[in-house]
């Protein structure tokens, strides 16, 4: 059921942003009078699942779910129909249009998916706000995995900057630290100042193993609710009882706790616990998976949150900001694949991006991995690659600087070529998701 629900959050959200990203060129062509003869969701190889005809223009639904597209006359596109090429150009034609009509009607799609992802953010924002953790507020320090001990963190450390630069959010470190290729972490160690320096190659490591929580939020241990037969409600433990120790091991942060339980899979451990005033210590029998059968209250319960509240007026330039920051830190992540030593291992396909979604239905999730999504479909298509629209825009610079069109030939060559780098590319992430599939 989890992995249905994943795969009609992605099949919900690709659909919206294929037809708003296919409407740009759509719209666009049909200011300048430019004929569109289809306008598709989805491929449509030898025949499609659904369709109707208005005016000039054929609607459908393909049954290959790998985009979209429109069929604009008189352009060398996907459909590499020649024969309308031979005949003489009509002035309903793209290429009876003027360069600057052309260019306008190519850059539609991502300027549509732009604005798309600026409405979600401005309709989110004013809506439900935005709420996050200030890094201020991580008062008992951080937890890091064998990663982030690698990197030089410790259990505990209170991040202070990133290379000297504060930030806000804490959930925004490990993306900082990825995307702007940090050099070194200050942090509060056992009440004193230290520069943690991360390790020359550390970062294309932390890409390559895709690890979310190298840091994550320390915080206490109380319990919050008990699972079915739990040894430990069973041995007189209850709710908001805090655990302070094991055995004669004093540990007051849940971090501890799972650390050390796990040396006692199968035995009997005197567990101690504070309520009110009173410390207990209660037998408590470990599971053979290493669990005591209690759940750590929410941990949001430690901490102070901040929120924000826009209204429809303060939510416009707030949700602009964040599209723009959002298209800047996507084009930052393709930088590394370049930069960082073997970082082309994390990508992805399908497989991938489905597996962003959250297994239950949640809707402000699924908008913004939405306006996500059209970010990242907008700058991808902008990418200099003969087939995207950023190769068309490319050469349509090219004729605007020299004053000459590239032959109709070499277009269909740069058409070819840029269609099997496509296929080439979505092989390659398709395929790194089967591998991955192996591998775990």
């Amino acid at each position: 059921m989890e992995i249905f629900i994943k795969v009609v959050q992605l099949l919900l959200s690709l659909s919206i942003l294929v037809i708003f990203h296919e409407f740009g060129h759509f719209i666009a062509a049909r200011v300048f009078k430019t004929r569109v003869e289809k306008f598709y969701l989805f491929f449509d190889p030898w025949f499609s699942l659904f369709k109707f005809k208005k005016g000039d223009t054929e609607y459908g639904v393909g049954w290959v779910p790998l985009g979209g597209y429109v069929k604009i006359s008189g352009m060398i596109d996907e459909s590499m129909d020649k024969e309308q090429m031979k005949l003489p150009p009509q002035p309903w034609e793209f290429r009876a249009k003027p360069a600057w009509q052309r260019l306008i009607i190519m850059l539609g799609g991502v300027t549509v998916n732009v604005l798309l992802a600026m409405v979600i953010y401005i309709a989110m924002l004013a809506m439900w706000g935005e709420q996050y953790l200030p890094t201020s507020e991580v008062k008992f320090g951080i937890t890091v995995d064998s990663l982030g001990y690698q990197m030089g963190l410790r259990n505990g450390d209170r991040i202070l900057t990133i290379d000297h630069k504060q930030v806000e959010d804490f959930a925004a470190i490990p993306k900082t630290i990825i995307l702007g290729e940090a050099k070194t972490v200050q942090v509060i160690r056992n009440n004193q100042n230290m520069e943690v320096n991360i390790p020359a190659g550390f970062i294309s490591r932390l890409i390559k193993q895709k690890s979310p929580d190298f840091i994550a939020v320390r915080f206490p241990f109380e319990a919050g609710k008990f699972s079915p037969g739990s040894p430990a409600k069973s041995a007189g433990m209850q709710v908001d009882d805090k655990i302070v120790g094991i055995n004669d091991s004093v540990m007051v942060f849940y971090d501890q706790y799972s650390t050390y339980i796990r040396g006692y899979k199968g035995k009997t451990v005197k567990v101690m616990v504070l309520r009110g005033k009173d410390t207990l210590r209660l037998p408590v029998n470990v599971s053979d998976a290493g669990k005591i059968g209690v759940y750590n209250k929410a941990p949001i319960s430690y901490f102070h949150f901040r929120e924000k509240s826009y209204n429809v007026v303060t939510a416009i330039p707030a949700g602009v900001v964040k599209a723009f920051d959002g298209a800047w830190n996507y084009i930052k992540s393709i930088k590394l694949l370049f930069s960082q030593d073997k970082a082309y291992e994390s990508v992805g396909g399908f497989i991938t991006i489905g597996n962003i979604f959250p297994s239950t239905w949640d809707w402000p999730a699924f908008w913004s991995l939405t306006a996500f999504l059209s970010i990242m479909l907008a700058v991808l298509n902008v990418l200099p690659i003969p087939a995207l629209d950023g190769g068309h825009v490319m050469f349509l610079f090219y004729e605007i600087i020299f004053r000459r069109k590239p032959s109709d030939k070499f277009m269909e060559y740069a058409q070819i070529v840029g269609m099997v780098i496509l296929f080439g590319l979505l092989i390659f992430a398709n395929g790194q998701d089967v591998m991955k599939l192996f591998r775990h």
